[in-house]
Parts: C-alpha cells; structure tokens; sequence
C-alpha cells in the first residue's frame, strides 16, 4: 500500500509543480480575423515543429480562411491533408531530445485549458545566465516563440499578448471545431422540444376539457 501511495504521489509532482505560478486568463475570441491571425502566427512560428494532425487544410477553409492563403500553406499537399510538421520526428528528437507535442488537442489537455497556454506562451524569461526558461513549464525545451523574453518594450509586449491571445483562439477552435455548428443545432433542438411541449400541452388541455 506504501508503495502504491508513493507512485501516485510521484505521478502528481509534476502536475502540482506546473501550477505554482498562476495562470493568466485569457478572453479567447471566436471571430474569423482573431484565428485568421492565430493561424497565421502559428504556421509560421510553431508548425515548423508542431503538428495539428487532427487538422486538415480543408477545415481551414471551412472554418473561412481563403483558398489562397491555405493553398500557400499547403503547397503540393492535398486539402485533405492533416497539418504535419515540417520536422520530422527523428530530427525532432535529435534537436530537442523530445518529440513536440501536436497541438490540436492542446486546450483540452491541458488543466487550465486555453488559460495555461496562454500563460505558457507568455511565460519565457531569461535567468541571469541569459538562457531562456518558462515559468509555466520550467521543463520545456522549445525555444521562446514570440521573443516575450528579449522584449521590456510595453507596445511590443502588447502586441505579443495580442499574438499569444490570438493564437489560443485558433487552438481553442483546434481543439473542438464543430463545437459551433453542435451549439446552434442545440439551440433548433431545445426550440423545437418548447414547441413540442406547448402543442402538447394544448392537446392535452382539448383533451381534458372534454372530460369536464
């Protein structure tokens, strides 16, 4: 029993050790110029490495990106392609020594959702050796995406929170993309469960009143 509690407790350190800094909240936008954006800055900082495997380039144009703009990242790649890293895993693990993580699922997965990736992608610093670390996850290896580290600037800083923000968006979107599709059909299911309940409940008093 001894042993079992301290494999659990060895299994929860590292979650417990993540979240001794707080989490930043993030307002996570839904608009199409936001995860334009998003989608932007994260195929052009992050998917050298990361992938969206559960991502095609169809969904993409679906979600209102042009055809241009995915044809431009997609190359020779068919629309039903998912978005894979341009880095291989092997030489993933050769440059960092582990595989990045893919990011479709990335808001969901992690406690703290949108919020730790936010605070995560905000969370470089550099020690007084002038190397980079992370705040949220002191055992990352990826380098600072954004240059949040190198900058003191307030409109830089701005507009990195801004990238940061913008690039949740699109994962959170990522992550669940039929979830405003699912949404609205919910909204048609409870309006017509309402009417349905009216309809019977002026059969059932038609029906009633016959009785009396």
């Amino acid at each position: 029993m001894s042993k079992l509690l301290i494999a659990l407790l060895l299994c929860a350190t590292p979650l417990a050790y993540a979240h001794e800094t707080a989490l930043t909240k993030v307002a996570v936008q839904t608009d199409l110029p936001t995860m334009e954006r998003g989608a932007d800055t994260l195929m052009n900082n992050c998917h050298s490495c990361h992938s969206l495997k559960y991502i095609k380039y169809r969904d993409l144009m679906k979600l209102g990106i042009s055809k241009q703009k995915v044809d431009g990242w997609r190359g020779e790649l068919g629309l039903d392609t998912p978005l894979l890293a341009q880095m291989s895993e092997s030489d993933a693990l050769q440059s960092f020594g582990t595989a990045p993580p893919d990011l479709s699922l990335m808001t969901k997965a992690r406690d703290g959702g949108p919020d730790y990736v936010y605070s995560y992608l905000l969370g470089y610093y550099l020690n007084a050796s002038g190397v980079p670390g992370n705040h949220i996850f002191p055992e990352t290896k990826m380098p600072d995406p954004l240059g949040v580290s190198g900058t003191s600037d307030p409109a830089q800083l701005n507009s990195i929170k801004d990238q940061a923000r913008d690039i949740v968006s699109f994962l959170n979107w990522a992550a669940d993309p039929q979830q405003s599709a699912r949404l609205r059909l919910g909204y048609y299911v409870i309006g017509y469960l309402l009417l349905l309940t009216f309809l019977l409940y002026l059969v059932k008093n038609q029906i009633w009143s016959r009785l009396d």
